[in-house]
């Protein structure tokens, strides 16, 4: 079995050998990056059918311009660049209100304006046990929904895709002290909106408690 898993190929394998006119080679690279793209289109676009038209369009995309990648990030970092960059031409599409560009750098990509938490409270499990649960996760995606676009962006990228920080920076061309901020800000966000649900209410502290 390890010697089996040993031969298969890379994404990195498979993308060149696409390059050299392999079909088949570029269906698997297909199969193996398209449950992240659709995760990552979802989570932007909060529709199925949404999700995978800008997943259709990012394979369609990469068959359009596999001869352009430099090999300056990874694969899967190149086509979650390219996903998100179609989520969000879908999202702006549907949405009335303009957008701001989440490469736009705003006063508050600054950590001197990141904001305090207003509500503290211990949790009664470790974030990894509370996080396991449905009733978690189900209030974790509401919360998602809540967040500024850009904060979300980073927010997925980071910690739901697990990709580096600079990785990150690179799929949505931010600085890695951007990216940096606005993960801390969203996990704030986050994690009060998770502390108010589920936090012990009785040792909850907010900024107009004080003690004696």
């Amino acid at each position: 079995m390890e010697n089996q898993l040993l031969d298969q190929p890379t994404e990195t394998d498979l993308l060149h050998q696409a390059k050299g006119g392999d079909f088949a080679a570029f269906q698997q690279l297909v199969a193996k990056l398209q449950p992240r793209v659709y995760g990552l289109t979802f989570r932007i676009l909060q529709q199925a059918q949404d999700a995978e038209d800008a997943t259709q369009q990012t394979f369609l995309a990469l068959i359009e311009h596999i001869a352009d990648f430099r090999e300056e990030s990874s694969v899967a970092t190149w086509v979650l660049r390219i996903g998100t960059n179609n989520a969000l031409k879908l999202l702006r599409k549907k949405r009335t209100v303009k957008m701001i560009s989440v490469s736009e750098m705003t006063s508050e990509d600054s950590y001197g304006d990141v904001p305090h938490p207003e509500f503290i409270a211990p949790w009664s499990q470790t974030a990894d046990e509370i996080v396991q649960q449905a009733e978690v996760q189900a209030e974790l995606e509401k919360a998602l929904l809540e967040l500024d676009d850009k904060y979300r962006l980073v927010f997925v990228l980071r910690d739901v895709e697990g990709l580096s920080v600079r990785e990150t920076a690179q799929a949505l061309e931010l600085t890695e002290s951007t990216v940096k901020v606005r993960l801390l800000r969203a996990r704030l966000a986050l994690r009060e909106r998770l502390t108010r649900k589920f936090g012990d209410l009785s040792q909850a502290m907010t900024p107009d408690h004080k003690h004696s």
